[in-house]
């Protein structure tokens, strides 16, 4: 059984609601903090292509498009120091401040 659409698509078209594009960024982060970089990195990626593109995100960053592709590529090892600039970034562009709660385990 074939897809009818592929599931880029269908996360770029459900990221033009504003709640859900938070959610979205959220999960990113709570996976950056849960450990779990690989999924972390895909979902930032995701959440790039469906939002700001890798083009207004280097150019905000300073940095080269490519390489911010590279760095949450599945293969990338990017520095926490790079993480938190795309978050930093992705706040403000969403007006949104993102919080970790700390909870019993």
């Amino acid at each position: 059984m074939t897809l009818t659409r592929s599931f880029r698509e269908t996360i770029k078209e459900q990221l033009t609601d504003p709640e859900f594009r938070l959610e979205f960024l959220r999960e990113a982060v709570g996976n950056m903090v849960a450990g779990d970089l690989d999924t972390a990195k895909s979902v930032l990626r995701e959440y790039i292509n469906g939002t700001v593109g890798f083009i207004a995100l280097g150019l905000a960053l300073s940095k080269s498009p490519k390489s911010l592709m590279r760095m949450l590529s599945p293969e990338g090892n990017p520095q926490a120091r790079n993480l938190f600039e795309m978050v930093v970034y992705l706040q403000k562009v969403e007006g949104a401040v993102l919080e970790v709660h700390a909870t019993a385990a």
